[in-house]
């Protein structure tokens, strides 16, 4: 028996905080209902391949906005990602793993290099992403001379090998509980999100912020590389031209999540469930035979709806 003291359970409160997965449910429902081969097997297997990337860019992209920042480099450090893990698998002939390895810390170290811009300098995120963001699509074109690099069988394509397991898209899941854990439950995560809310009271309170800040960065150029490998991998090339717009698409899922871009809010499944929400639209607009260019109009328009969703559940939630 329910004693007085018992709370009763708030359905409002429900669906406003956990939106984004209503959102994505709802989205499924329809698109399962719109098309008999939505959830297939060989369907959902593809678009988990496809969004391991992007999700792994918008949790970076989610840390350096907890921060308070912004990151526009990280499509341009996908194509370097891509093209230095293909380039030093098929002209030097490294392993693909320490390929890989090579091109996640030219990553980072390109996070480090806006972070510091960033954090040290005073240059706003805008400014030190875009600058950055023209060096390493660049740099890209100039390692590759501007064509794809094929990359061998047997190699980087081993991600997304079905004998396998599909090893992209667990190291993927992996890093989510990984990236979910160190924001909700470890110092760093509580900090950086603080920075977010209150720059000035966590450095008053003694805490370092410039490291804090300039760590966000590279985290989003490190995962922002490793999302260029599997899209290598799913295509066994590496190409300068890879995540073109990917920006724009990964503070889209921020968005969608419920993160703010004002900083301090947000939370890193809801980001990736914002990531898989823009996977699903291209993915249903695909099978239904939507031609390309419609598609953008369609999945702006649905991006606008669930971001006013989002911005009116807010105002909700801070009157209950």
């Amino acid at each position: 028996m329910m004693t007085s003291t018992a709370k009763k359970f708030n359905w409002k409160e429900f669906l406003i905080n956990n939106n984004t997965f209503i959102i994505l449910l709802l989205l499924i429902i329809i698109s399962a209902m719109l098309s008999d081969t939505f959830l297939t097997t060989m369907n959902i297997r593809n678009i988990l391949l496809q969004q391991a990337g992007p999700i792994l860019v918008a949790i970076g992209l989610l840390y350096v906005i907890l921060a308070g920042g912004i990151d526009l480099s990280v499509g341009s450090i996908m194509a370097l990602g891509a093209t230095i893990s293909a380039l030093l698998i098929t002209d030097i002939g490294l392993h693909f793993s320490v390929s890989i390895a090579v091109a996640v810390i030219v990553g980072l170290l390109f996070g480090v290099f806006s972070g510091a811009l960033v954090a040290y300098t005073g240059i706003q995120g805008f400014v030190a992403t875009l600058a950055t963001m023209t060096i390493a699509r660049g740099v890209a074109f100039v390692l590759t001379e501007g064509r794809p690099i094929k990359v061998e069988t047997g190699t980087i394509d081993v991600l997304t090998s079905k004998d396998f397991l599909y090893p992209l898209i667990w190291i993927a899941m992996l890093l989510i509980v990984m990236f979910t854990f160190i924001q909700r439950y470890t110092g760093f995560g509580r900090k950086v999100v603080a920075i977010g809310s209150n720059e000035t009271a966590v450095q008053l309170a003694g805490v370092r912020t410039k490291v804090y800040v300039m760590s966000t960065y590279a985290i989003s150029g490190a995962l922002a590389a490793l999302a260029g490998v599997f899209v290598a991998s799913r295509t066994s090339t590496g190409s300068a031209t890879i995540g073109m717009g990917q920006e724009l698409d990964a503070i889209a899922a921020v968005v969608i999540g419920g993160a703010s871009l004002m900083g301090g809010k947000g939370f890193v499944l809801n980001t990736v469930a914002g990531a898989l929400i823009l996977g699903l639209i291209g993915n249903i607009m695909n099978l239904m035979a939507v031609p390309s260019y419609p598609q953008d109009i369609i999945k702006g328009i649905i991006i606008i709806a669930a971001v006013l969703l989002q911005i009116m559940t807010s105002k909700k939630e801070r009157t209950i």
